[in-house]
């Protein structure tokens, strides 16, 4: 079984429920929004201004005031994981995209099967395109323009691939040099540049940013409704700062406050062109992180995770899974709102398809982890309708339960680094109450078995996945899917 029971035992709870499936439910607009979904890579809690950073962002800071900000937004292990989830509305661990595979490791990325974002919205009469990272497949048949964007122009990988040729024994490898790649939708991908420590600073200038604004642009000049999906390169390793930012200002220090500045300026960039293009009022925008910041590079001046413990190599603290996030659609989101609501990158496929009023295209043949939060979103409901999210590691196996306020960890990696380490597991499982300690520094197991009732909940959500893995087993890593056996949803 997926966890081999582990814990139950324990405390003897064996509890049978159904899987977390979408809610759906369809909000109907008169005129379909244009979505701009801007994903910044590695960037922790407390980067920016508003979140308590220290390096100036008011372009961040502007936008998070002109919707929803959470405080409370949860992501994945890795890069793949979470751009997995968002794409799909389901847990990776289902979709075989839970974690990373290294050069020579085989295929990866997800099966063509999957009914992607970007399938929906093409599927609701929208134009699609992908500028930056896709890290979810890099052969043909797995590229953006295979999952549902009409074009795409990046690296099918990460931006670790821009290091790889600096390195005297690099070509005897028999790895192929990284390269960026383009492609349109029915056609092949292709290569078109490669991608090297040349190009790693400046190619969100000169590159995806200008990409991104010339599809604003077109599109709204042809009236067509637009989802943009901007794969933002930092501040993924190698860090190394844009020219006209790295070290032009005396109230910052070190690469990373150089780069989350150039970030905020290219963000500004993209809103002034929503603006400019008469299209503000109808365009949503949501700007989040994939991941805590990566933790390992204190010399570059070190991104943050604001009061909470743990970041990218340190799981399943709160640092290595909650991350900045915000929303905006003038006159359909509130403006202003702060929440501590449970929000996660799961939820973003079911909630963005109820806000267009396109509910009724989420799949049905599969299970679908993300809660349809558009009623929260609108302002016509005070709950997300979340409030658990699990916690998968790089292996796949389940590390932790958020719960409401409580955090029940079954398994941790060792600080302060733990790259090289194995996973912890625990006697009993560790206890934390985020309200009162942010940082989970105090195991309330530690000190008071009377908490043992919060695990309850915990094991519910276990029982009930693992009843759904039983009817839909997970896809492996790689897999060529092709489905349940029962015929497909057809899409209107």
């Amino acid at each position: 079984m997926f966890l081999k029971r582990i814990f139950v035992g324990i405390f003897s709870i064996s509890i049978i429920v159904s899987p977390v499936f979408a809610q759906n439910s369809s909000d109907s607009t008169t005129k379909k929004p244009n979505i701009v979904y801007f994903l910044v890579d590695n960037v922790g809690w407390g980067s920016f201004g508003v979140y308590g950073g220290t390096v100036p962002t008011p372009n961040i800071d502007k936008l998070a005031s002109q919707g929803i900000r959470f405080n409370n937004y949860n992501v994945e292990v890795q890069c793949t994981p979470s751009r997995s989830a968002i794409m799909t509305g389901r847990h990776p661990v289902r979709s075989g995209t839970y974690t990373v595979p290294w050069p020579g490791q085989g295929k990866a990325g997800m099966a063509p099967w999957e009914y992607t974002l970007p399938k929906l919205l093409s599927d609701s009469g929208y134009a699609t395109a992908l500028y930056g990272k896709w890290h979810l497949g890099n052969t043909q048949g797995r590229m953006p323009n295979d999952q549902g964007f009409d074009e795409w122009w990046g690296t099918p990988d990460t931006w670790d691939q821009a290091g790889y040729t600096q390195w005297p024994l690099f070509k005897e490898s028999g790895v192929p040099v990284p390269m960026l790649w383009e492609g349109k939708k029915g056609q092949p991908s292709k290569p078109v540049m490669p991608i090297d420590l040349k190009l790693r600073p400046v190619v969100d200038e000169k590159f995806i940013i200008p990409k991104t604004i010339n599809y604003i642009k077109q599109n709204a000049a042809a009236k067509k409704p637009f989802f943009v999906y901007v794969g933002y390169s930092e501040v993924h390793p190698p860090l190394m700062a844009n020219p006209n930012f790295a070290g032009k200002s005396t109230q910052r220090g070190g690469p990373e406050a150089d780069v989350i500045a150039e970030m905020d300026y290219r963000l500004g960039q993209v809103l002034d062109a929503i603006k400019e293009a008469g299209i503000e009022d109808n365009t949503i925008v949501v700007f989040s992180s994939d991941n805590g910041t990566g933790g390992a590079q204190p010399q570059l001046g070190g991104s943050t995770s604001g009061p909470w413990r743990g970041d990218f190599f340190n799981t399943p603290f709160e640092g290595s899974m909650r991350v900045p996030a915000m929303v905006r659609w003038p006159g359909h989101v509130p403006s202003g709102v702060v929440t501590q609501e449970m929000f996660a990158a799961v939820d973003w496929m079911p909630t963005l398809a109820g806000m267009i009023g396109a509910s009724n295209l989420v799949p049905t043949d599969r299970p679908i982890d993300g809660v349809n939060a558009a009623p929260f979103m609108l302002g016509k409901s005070n709950t997300t309708g979340r409030d658990i999210y699990p916690f998968f590691g790089i292996d796949g196996e389940l590390m932790s339960i958020k719960w409401k306020t409580y955090k029940t960890i079954f398994r941790y990696a060792e600080s302060p680094i733990s790259v090289g380490k194995p996973y912890v597991k625990p006697q009993i499982p560790l206890i934390f109450d985020l309200t009162s300690d942010p940082h989970e520094d105090n195991n309330l197991m530690y000190t008071d078995l009377t908490l043992g009732w919060v695990l309850a909940p915990s094991f519910k959500w276990i029982e009930g996945f693992e009843q759904s893995v039983k009817k839909y087993p997970n896809i492996k890593v790689g897999e060529d899917f092709k489905g349940y056996g029962s015929k497909p949803k057809e899409m209107n």
